[in-house]
């Protein structure tokens, strides 16, 4: 049997067919789970291109206004971000939480950073065997670098006890711990802390809303139990020395000791409508200059690039700082 890429490939569809097909997938998903299928979607190859596809304040604008009137108690999310935001998240989570009685996220692809972040805030997690999370250690600008504030604080925090016990540092730290203001540590502080207090509000609220007993011993869960258990998991997926990296890629597997997460593989005909979404998806991206889509019901909306010169972007070339610089950005709405 062949692969799903390769089927679309043989169509040799453009990208109104393929568009046309992602509708069609979006119908049988809400056909067959019986719920309702809201896709975000951006593309990472474009982000390495110049292009900021991460999740940003204008996102939270338009999935408001595509959303605000739908009648549906529940909605499951099709998410694939690198990242971005995490006061978008934030508001994003704020406002389906508040518009829906239950809201799921489905991860096929890779939902990392700020996207995990808002994937905690649901109810249920789905994910395929490809989907990742990653780390929601915030990541900060230093000087010229972006670092991880949990390093960041680490470092500082090594070199305050280093001070207190031999009462000096030694010249190289004494000059790099001289740059840094309060205002600073306390931004780094700051932004820890705020990715943190959100996992662990939302998965004490949503997430652990219907955890009753304990798998092993089948104890009644307290409500001090579902606080500690949020507080570990956040702390952990802070924790950057636990990952090592901020793309790190944590798959079913590697979050199941912390969370409860539908392995969307365990059901063939499911997996198989999430996957060609997935595999569509990523085939409008590679043959457009489309780089975020949104998809609800019978209507669709992209982010286009536009290149100074009016003219679509080389995809398959870098984007330099003088030519094919991205002017505007458009955006398309098809019903």
């Amino acid at each position: 049997m062949s692969s799903i890429l390769n089927e679309y490939i043989s169509k040799r569809w453009g990208v109104f067919e393929l568009k046309a097909e992602l509708k069609a997938l979006l119908g049988q998903y809400n056909t067959f789970t019986g719920r309702n299928l809201f896709i975000y979607a951006t593309d990472f190859n474009k982000g390495r291109r110049g292009i900021d596809v991460g999740l940003m304040q204008d996102d939270f604008y338009t999935i408001q206004d595509i959303l605000r009137e739908s009648d549906k108690a529940q909605i499951d999310v099709y998410l694939e971000t690198p990242g971005g935001s995490g006061e978008t998240a934030e508001d994003i989570a704020k406002f389906l939480r508040k518009k829906f009685n239950e809201v799921n996220f489905v991860i096929a692809g890779e939902a990392k950073s700020a996207g995990t972040i808002l994937a905690l805030s649901g109810d249920n997690i789905y994910m395929c065997e490809t989907g990742s999370l990653g780390p929601i250690d915030a990541q900060i600008k230093i000087g010229r670098s972006v670092v991880s504030a949990h390093d960041y604080k680490a470092w500082v925090d090594a070199k305050r006890d280093e001070a207190a016990k031999s009462g000096r540092l030694n010249p190289f730290d004494a000059i790099m711990v001289a740059q840094i203001s309060p205002g600073e540590i306390y931004g780094v502080i700051n932004s820890l802390e705020f990715a943190k207090d959100l996992v662990k509000g939302w998965l004490e609220k949503y997430k652990f809303k219907n955890w009753t007993t304990t798998q092993t011993t089948h104890k009644m869960v307290t409500s001090e139990m579902k606080n500690q258990r949020a507080k570990e998991v956040a702390e952990t997926l802070c924790d950057h020395m636990n990952w090592r990296t901020h793309g790190r890629s944590l798959k079913i597997d590697d979050l199941k000791g912390y969370l409860i997460i539908e392995n969307i593989d365990n059901n063939p005909q499911l997996a198989n409508i999430v996957y060609r979404i997935k595999t569509v998806i990523r085939l409008i991206f590679d043959t457009s200059t489309d780089y975020k889509l949104y998809c609800w019901e019978d209507f669709q909306i992209t982010r286009t690039a536009i290149s100074n010169a009016n003219l679509p972007i080389p995809m398959p070339f870098p984007i330099s700082n003088k030519q094919n610089a991205v002017e505007r950005v458009v955006l398309s709405i098809k019903y």
